[in-house]
């Protein structure tokens, strides 16, 4: 019987200080509050993202969650889960969620960097890309369903319409 020896990967650096240097060259506002955490502060068309990228070790996993400021009335609570539902048979990669204790939605996916794998700077782009373009699509849909009172099917159909030509 052959035994297979397991290698112990190395990695050369902490995956949240790439993500601090694109944060530096792209001169976004951030905060480093430990070696495995770095916050980042955007601002969108509908809203002011806090874009949080943690480390993981255990998991060997960058964890990305994009919050924003959703309060949800009372009596609501049940059409943003049925909205959350049928966003996220939408999405392809990541996924929304609700916090209704601090009325935070987010959104959330991670980057796997198994056997030491290092995350270059089009990774890290594409990561908060998609994290910023699914909030900004889908965040006036929570508004339809919680201020314009629209069904979490109706708020869905009109943020998934899209408009072509110039004038």
């Amino acid at each position: 019987m052959i035994e297979l020896l397991e290698l112990e990967p190395t990695r050369n650096c902490n995956p949240v200080d790439l993500v601090e240097q694109v944060a530096t060259i792209n001169d976004w506002d951030f905060e480093r509050s430990c070696d495995d955490e770095i916050n980042i502060l955007v601002g969108g068309v509908w809203a002011d993202y806090s874009i949080s990228f943690s480390w993981m070790e255990d998991f060997e996993a960058l964890h990305l969650s994009c919050v924003f400021d959703l309060k949800v009335p009372d009596g609501k609570s049940s059409e943003i889960a049925t909205l959350l539902s049928m966003i996220n048979e939408q999405l392809l990669i990541g996924h929304f969620d609700f916090w209704s204790k601090d009325g935070t939605g987010m959104f959330r996916q991670s980057l796997m960097l198994n056997g030491g794998a290092e995350p270059n700077d089009e990774q890290l782009k594409c990561l908060m890309n998609s994290a910023l373009e699914a909030c900004e699509r889908y965040y006036q849909a929570f508004q339809f369903v919680i201020w314009a009172g629209h069904s979490p099917k109706e708020a869905l159909e009109a943020v998934m319409f899209e408009t072509h030509g110039s004038c």
